[in-house]
């Protein structure tokens, strides 16, 4: 596998006709007092979209982010871009650590000192991680899918073939979101190379077998699917229209990079861990690079449609299906509805189950200390198992 070193530098062009849009946005009209209870504030959107404009400083967030060691890879005929820290400790776990919508692989930048690096973070150099972190495909600087079937699925057979492409035979991963399920998915595709996978949330396409020969569903695993119901109801529009008609959507967001942000900054207020107020966990400059990110993708329908190809290729299993590799789940508080442990163990051999104190589904953004550590005390027991030893 052929590596190559990568820096982002979007075409000042690029950074005009952005300020262009912005300077011609036309507002939609709104009650007075609507807020948030319609959707994005228009409020809050206008003083985003001034800050955007006037003192975002892209050329700035691009140089921080070109500080960390980004790649471009071709795996299974896409290039994969891909951020790559190598581990200060005895003997670095290789973790493949994946992102989700509508975030992107900044959401490591936090976190990955912490892994890569513990003890000059006040931890043990024992449980120092060498850290992957790719964009998924469509996202960032990942080249976008040319024809359907780029499901969670397949996006793990890429990243196995990543990890291999880079020397590690063995390796752990941990995600969120989108994340979530391409780790799951990898653990059941390659038990052989993976020690284990931590989430931070639980794939919403996640479906056990039930029926014959199954444990019949538990009242505590009803009330689960009954709160997924009812969230779908209020809160699943944009799931609903991502998995169905990417590309319809995909045309308004595509040309407004204000629809653009009004589609994103909803989920950042509606998911995290801030109580109504988005900037009380995420300042403009934060919101908007990662805005931003997408925004010079130029395949926006690509990150859409992932939701799509997901629901037809679902993460379902059938009776007597177990993964063999060894999870952990940690349950933020300000997540989306996450199932009890038991509906997580009719499949999935769960070795530690957290329950946080705070945050919410941008975990490594929101509380990057907090997952850090339980990322480490989850796989610390794994490394010194003779199934989980590193760099064999």
């Amino acid at each position: 596998m052929d590596v190559e070193p990568f820096k982002i530098a979007i075409p000042e062009a690029h950074l005009a006709d952005l300020r262009a849009r912005l300077a011609a946005t036309r507002w939609p009209a709104t009650f007075s007092d609507a807020g948030w209870a319609d959707g994005t504030d228009v409020d809050f959107m206008r003083r985003l979209a001034a800050h955007w404009s006037r003192d975002f400083d892209w050329r700035a967030q691009e140089a921080r982010l070109n500080r960390l060691p980004q790649f471009k890879a071709r795996v299974d005929g896409a290039e994969i871009h891909f951020v790559h820290v190598r581990g200060r400790g005895p003997l670095p776990l290789p973790l493949v650590l994946t992102h989700g919508w509508p975030g992107s692989f900044m959401e490591a930048e936090r976190i990955l000192p912490l892994l890569t690096d513990p003890a000059s973070h006040g931890a043990d150099p024992a449980d120092a991680f060498d850290v992957v972190v790719p964009s998924l495909p469509g996202y960032g600087f990942s080249e976008a899918p040319a024809a359907p079937g780029t499901s969670a699925r397949r996006i793990a057979e890429q990243w196995h073939g990543l990890m291999l492409g880079l020397g590690y035979e063995r390796y752990a991963a941990q995600g969120g979101d989108i994340g979530a399920g391409v780790s799951a998915w990898l653990a059941r595709l390659h038990p052989q190379a993976v020690i284990g996978a931590h989430l931070n949330y639980f794939p919403a396409s996640y479906r056990p077998p039930l029926g014959d020969g199954e444990a019949p569903i538990a009242a505590d695993e009803q009330s689960f699917l009954d709160t997924v119901a009812e969230w779908s109801l209020l809160e699943g529009a944009y799931a609903h229209i991502q998995a169905t008609r990417p590309q319809t959507l995909g045309f308004a967001l595509n040309d407004s990079p204000v629809g653009l942000a009004a589609w994103i900054v909803e989920k950042f207020a509606g998911w995290s861990d801030c109580d109504g107020d988005v900037e009380r966990v995420f300042d403009l400059d934060t919101l908007l690079t990662d805005i931003s990110l997408y925004w010079f993708s130029d395949a926006l329908v690509a990150s859409l449609r992932l939701y799509k190809e997901n629901r037809l290729d679902p993460l379902a299993f059938g009776s007597g299906e177990r993964v063999v590799p060894p999870i952990g789940v940690a349950i933020f508080p300000r997540e989306l509805p996450m199932p009890p442990r038991s509906w997580v163990e009719r499949v999935f051999d769960v070795r530690r189950w957290a329950v946080m104190p705070r945050g919410g589904h941008f975990a490594a953004l929101e509380q990057p200390d907090l997952l850090a550590e339980e990322i480490r005390q989850f796989f610390r027991p794994l490394r010194a198992t003779k199934n989980g030893e590193a760099g064999e």
